[in-house]
């Protein structure tokens, strides 16, 4: 397994894998946009390859858009994504490793948030396996905290949001 920074020309096979499992919203222009961001400073987006095949990436926003992750600082981990076929193989824990790796150079904490119906199982043990713990603002949707009574929609913009200490 090979991890590297994104690139452009991944865009199209990226884009293309995900085409395959009908995935939507996973086109060559969220890609591209990630690129325009990475080189921007914003964002880091990391890619696994297996057998010179694309396996899966993970990307890192240095300034969250979730209200107490920004005040304190903190880089999140968004867009985490393993080909189902691929799973169980060490690729995302390899993605993870760097993906935290990156951020202890700039900060002593990471950020992530983690969806709250069952597809998001997997992802869930995997991220209280690896230390994270909730933040202790309740469940988020989008980008800011739920208020007590408030009704959401559960979709993949509500999140319980998790934080590791790496130092």
């Amino acid at each position: 397994m090979q991890i590297r920074t994104l690139i452009w020309s991944d865009v199209d096979s990226i884009a293309a894998a995900f085409a395959e499992l009908g995935w939507p919203g996973k086109d060559a222009g969220l890609y591209r946009r990630y690129l325009d961001e990475q080189e921007a400073g914003e964002r880091t987006v990391f890619v696994a390859n297996l057998d010179s095949g694309f396996a899966g990436y993970v990307g890192v926003v240095w300034r969250s858009d979730y209200e107490p992750f920004r005040a304190a600082g903190i880089p999140e981990v968004q867009d985490f994504n393993v080909l189902p076929a691929l799973r169980r193989r060490g690729i995302g824990t390899g993605l993870m490793d760097t993906a935290e790796d990156e951020v202890a150079r700039r900060s002593p904490v990471i950020g992530l948030g983690c969806g709250l119906y069952a597809d998001y199982g997997a992802a869930l043990l995997l991220y209280l396996s690896r230390g994270y713990v909730p933040d202790g603002c309740g469940i988020a949707y989008g980008a800011r905290t739920v208020a007590p009574g408030e009704t959401i929609r559960i979709d993949d913009d509500a999140a319980l949001m998790l934080t590791k200490r790496l130092h």
